[in-house]
């Protein structure tokens, strides 16, 4: 035997027929290799067999190539990077083996990512996501609620937190003159969990109001002195005309094109603000204003409800209601709307008690904003509705969830002030709306900072906008 010579193999020896097989074997280890190199799209003889592109797509082979590599890049998490194509798949691991018996991918799976991996609106998210956030917090007779809003669209914005609970402040007001103590604690509570949320986000601007409970009491600002030592907030008692404007500018939204007379509501816990609006032709962006006549009358549904009864109102203690308000409204000096075409002039209604209606209305298993918030009743809808309520004695209203016990015995005293309202104003039709002060403030806000300028965003979110001053009222 030469020294070359390579000696038989234990099979070779064993007399088996490994020598006469292994060609077959190394033309099938060449099959495989070619098979995942056809797979992995890197078949340098141009072997590979490609299915049939789309109707509508390039047929250009390189660019389909690269295109089919493009949403397992984005799959991945990897970013795109300018190397050549084969080199990048085969460094990166874009495209891991096939396991066996696995399925091999599909035109449908490449397409699938490729539609979802940069949607023309993304861009836009992140910029909503990156805007500044403005707060606004009503403390009221009745509620004390927050939001917490980033500017959207021009004259829009989007709520990131909200916060709303009945503390009932003005509680025995009417007889005493005084806040109790009972009623403060309870506001304190509230207002600790508004300033927690606050301190918990980067606010640019904010403006924290306080109105009639704590205009009326004697001991109203003294108060807002034990707000600013046990939760750093500091609120300032807007008058009434304010509270009347912001009314307006957060449910501005909801006055349409066609209307060129609105009269608008809130019903409030110890006052109600109500502002007639006449729209010509040259409609400005703040529809504030346009308020020609305003007036606030030192009655809510606190203030009623106690004076009247709410738990339990027959006919008559309802029509007294009504007729104590139509008594306070014919002092406001304003003329009627009934020169105006029907479908020219409506009421808007904010508040608790118009909500309610409107829940009652749509007859919901729960009460909820996005059904209510802009709906319209019609003058025989709630007329319905006040009968309907006034049917029902307090277990009945407790019972709603619409209504509930927190406000059961205060609902009836909104239906009267909104009776008397609708007396002196008819109108066909009413809008709901679930919004008010706190929406009226952060609208102002962002339209003085100039948000929805165009181009104006954009240069914040890169430091060219700075608040010059801490405005009155800001949490610290």
């Amino acid at each position: 035997m030469s020294p070359s010579a390579v000696s038989p193999s234990a099979g070779q020896a064993a007399g088996s027929s490994a020598p006469a097989e292994r060609p077959q074997a190394a033309t099938s280890g060449n099959n495989a290799r070619r098979n995942k190199r056809r797979r992995h799209g890197r078949n340098p003889g141009g072997e590979n067999v490609r299915p049939l592109a789309p109707v509508g797509q390039r047929e250009d082979p390189q660019q389909d190539q690269a295109d089919s590599r493009k949403p397992r890049r984005k799959h991945r998490g990897r970013k795109s990077a300018a190397r050549p194509a084969p080199a990048t798949a085969e460094a990166g691991g874009l495209l891991p083996p096939i396991e066996a018996g696995a399925v091999p991918r599909t035109p449908q799976h490449v397409a699938e990512p490729r539609r979802e991996a940069a949607p023309p609106h993304r861009s836009a998210e992140r910029e909503h996501h990156d805007a500044p956030l403005y707060a606004a917090l009503d403390l009221g007779t009745n509620n004390c609620r927050l939001l917490v809003a980033q500017p959207t669209r021009p004259g829009q914005f989007r709520v990131v937190d909200a916060f709303s609970r009945i503390v009932r402040l003005g509680e025995g007001l009417a007889a005493s003159g005084r806040l109790s103590d009972e009623a403060m604690d309870r506001s304190v509570e509230a207002l600790k969990i508004c300033a927690a949320k606050l301190k918990n986000r980067n606010i640019r601007r904010s403006r924290l109001i306080a109105t009639e409970a704590c205009r009326a009491a004697d001991n109203g600002e003294m108060f807002l002195e034990r707000v600013r030592e046990e939760t750093g907030l500091e609120l300032e008692i807007i008058n009434r005309e304010t509270e009347a404007r912001l009314a307006v500018s957060g449910c501005s939204s909801l006055v349409g094109r066609e209307a060129k007379s609105v009269v608008l509501f809130d019903i409030g816990g110890g006052s109600s603000e109500i502002a007639v609006i006449r729209i010509g032709d040259n409609r400005s962006s703040r529809l504030a204003n346009h308020i020609t006549h305003w007036t606030s009358l030192p009655v809510g549904v606190v203030t009623l409800s106690e004076r009247h009864g709410g738990r339990d109102v027959t006919p008559e203690s309802f029509a007294g209601m009504v007729s104590e308000v139509e008594g306070m409204l014919a002092n406001f000096d304003c003329p009627g709307e009934s020169v105006h075409a029907p479908e020219d002039f409506h009421l808007i209604g904010t508040s608790g008690t118009v909500t309610t209606l409107a829940g009652v209305h749509l007859d919901l298993p729960r009460y909820d904003r996005r059904r209510v918030d802009g709906v319209w009743l019609s003058d025989d809808e709630v007329t319905a509705m006040q009968a309907r309520l006034l049917s029902w004695d307090f277990s009945a209203r407790a019972a709603n969830p619409c209504i509930g016990p927190d406000r059961a015995d205060l609902v009836l005293a909104g239906c009267a002030i909104l009776e008397a309202i609708r007396k002196r104003w008819p109108s066909r039709r009413m809008r709901v709306a679930d919004r008010g002060l706190r929406e009226g403030l952060l609208t102002d806000m962002m339209a003085d900072d100039g948000v929805w300028r165009r181009g104006r965003h954009r240069r914040n979110q890169r430091g060219g906008h700075r608040n010059p001053a801490k405005p009155e009222g800001q949490a610290s």
